[in-house]
């Protein structure tokens, strides 16, 4: 018999069954896919953000709810843990722009690569088999079911992930096995996802990246939840991209809120700088159509929005322009507006909000409440993060904890 079955080969599973397995626990892991750390292979656009080189306040400062049930585990693997386990499995890494970190391969195969070795070299047993049905009798896990054949063991780690890039496997399998063992799981939904919008102008620029911009997204008392500078792109529902994920996470409240997105188009120049370039742009060529001065400071898909927006023709000569219509240019680059609707579906986020309710999880050990020698790590979990590296340490850390006290229990047991 088996000690502990992990059901799930993802981040949050490979840990706990590395974890377990040098605790000496004999360890199988269930994973339906072809290969094992298939959705870690296409985070960070492949390049993986391991971790962010933070320390527990930071951490905690970015987990905008039930951040307090992460405590304990992050107590107990700290980015600097990820960081030193994946550099003692011979992974060089990096840290960049807001102390997001990466293998300085930029390969996120390197990070996937690192645990299978690991799990390898434990003699950790990967079953490819989905896990249909936790087994508990008189009220402790004593097998998993799968659709090959029953796995007997002492204990069970859940780390499915949520229902996120449905192509890696995430497909809710976690969430149906804790509800048929009485577990709650608040519904889904996507964090870290793109935005719709109802403005036919986001169609109009489909597939327009804007680099080295400044996204604020306010809320319907116009007060700015999120702000930060980098990149986005506008597709044919609305807009996507780094800024637009990051922004997502932090408009929770569509039931009884609405949000609206400005972009500064030229966040190095303020007001009075940027109108004193457009007039010596004017200046210089007075005889030339406006449409050439305003292709001259935004990307060319965007010059039409623009000269919409200002209800202006492109033919209309430099030297006829009011000041008006150049202060309303100004007010335009510097806070170009685009009102959402709401997020896209669950299946285009990067991570689940929602998910298995954690006041029914022990903190302190990632073990299930209702049932004996059950456990959770991840995804699963009704938790969930800013981007900057904070998802995977969630995953990293809870995992971690998960495995480490499946196989306490089970050296408990003998």
């Amino acid at each position: 018999m088996t000690d502990i079955v992990i059901i799930g080969g993802g981040a949050a599973g490979l840990m706990a069954a590395v974890t377990a397995a040098e605790y000496g626990a004999k360890v199988q892991l269930l994973e339906p896919n072809e290969r094992l750390g298939k959705k870690i292979n296409i985070t960070g656009k492949g390049r993986c953000n391991v971790t962010n080189q933070t320390d527990l306040d930071g951490l905690m400062a970015n987990i905008p709810r039930n951040g307090r049930f992460l405590y304990s585990a992050f107590s107990r693997f700290l980015p600097a843990d990820t960081m030193a386990f994946f550099e003692g499995q011979g992974v060089a890494l990096k840290v960049e722009r807001g102390n997001r970190v990466f293998p300085v391969s930029d390969s996120a195969f390197d990070i996937s690569d690192a645990l299978k070795r690991r799990c390898h070299q434990l003699r950790v047993e990967w079953v490819h088999d989905r896990a249909t049905e936790i087994v508990v009798t008189d009220g402790a896990v004593t097998a998993v079911k799968g659709e090959k054949g029953t796995y007997p063991c002492g204990a069970a780690v859940i780390a499915t992930g949520g229902v996120s890039y449905p192509g890696t496997g995430s497909t809710g399998d976690g969430y149906r096995l804790a509800e048929a063992v009485g577990h709650t799981v608040i519904p889904p939904r996507g964090s870290l996802v793109p935005l719709v919008s109802p403005d036919a102008d986001c169609g109009r620029m489909q597939g327009l990246a804007l680099k080295n911009v400044e996204l604020t997204a306010y809320n319907r008392k116009n007060k700015a939840v999120f702000r930060e500078f980098g990149e986005m792109l506008f597709t044919h529902f609305g807009v996507s991209g780094p800024l637009v994920l990051s922004a997502s996470a932090h408009l929770r409240d569509w039931d009884k809120e609405s949000y609206r997105l400005a972009v500064d188009l030229k966040p190095a120049l303020d007001e009075q700088k940027l109108d004193s370039r457009i007039l010596r742009d004017m200046g210089e060529s007075p005889n030339r159509d406006f449409e050439k001065i305003v292709a001259g400071l935004v990307p060319h898909s965007m010059v039409s929005v623009i000269l919409s927006r200002l209800g202006m023709d492109g033919a209309v000569k430099v030297h006829s322009v009011t000041r008006e219509k150049r202060q309303a240019l100004v007010k335009l680059l510097k806070h170009f507006e685009i009102p959402v609707s709401g997020p896209r579906g669950v299946a285009e986020a990067i991570v689940t909000a929602g998910g298995v309710k954690v006041s029914e999880v022990q903190p302190g050990t990632m073990a299930s409440k209702l049932v004996s020698g059950l456990y959770f790590a991840g995804e699963v979990l009704d938790v969930d993060a800013y981007t900057g590296g904070f998802n995977l340490q969630i995953a990293w850390a809870t995992g971690h904890l998960a495995g480490e006290s499946a196989a306490q229990q089970i050296k408990e047991s003998i």
